[in-house]
């Protein structure tokens, strides 16, 4: 099987909004994603976390900057296809601009 980094994207309005949800509609949406992680369970490397806000470092230095990543999991499947027949249905889709990414962890030759 391989390795998929699955990545949860939404605008920053759509999270700000989520953080100010009522306790009812966040147990909701925490056993919508509990539900979706049993339907799943056997494809489920790491079911992940919401992630922070974000740091760019280069050369010059560090400074804060804006994106849409909210979360990640990490799955495993035979393909991007099948691992994006599993997230259909997937309760990020509940985020009114939200959308997923798929991407392949790659192997490195000689690790």
């Amino acid at each position: 099987m391989k390795k998929f980094l699955v990545l949860y994207y939404a605008t920053s309005a759509s999270f700000e909004q989520m953080m100010k949800s009522t306790p009812e509609q966040q147990k909701a949406g925490m056993d919508a994603w509990m539900s979706w992680g049993s339907k799943a369970a056997s494809a489920i490397v790491d079911m992940g976390a919401p992630l922070g806000k974000s740091l760019r470092v280069t050369p010059a230095g560090a400074k804060p900057v804006a994106n849409e990543l909210g979360g990640y999991s990490i799955l495993q499947g035979e393909s991007k296809e099948a691992v994006a027949e599993m997230l259909k249905g997937h309760p990020h889709f509940m985020t009114p601009d939200g959308y997923i990414e798929v991407i392949e962890v790659m192997s490195v030759p000689g690790m």
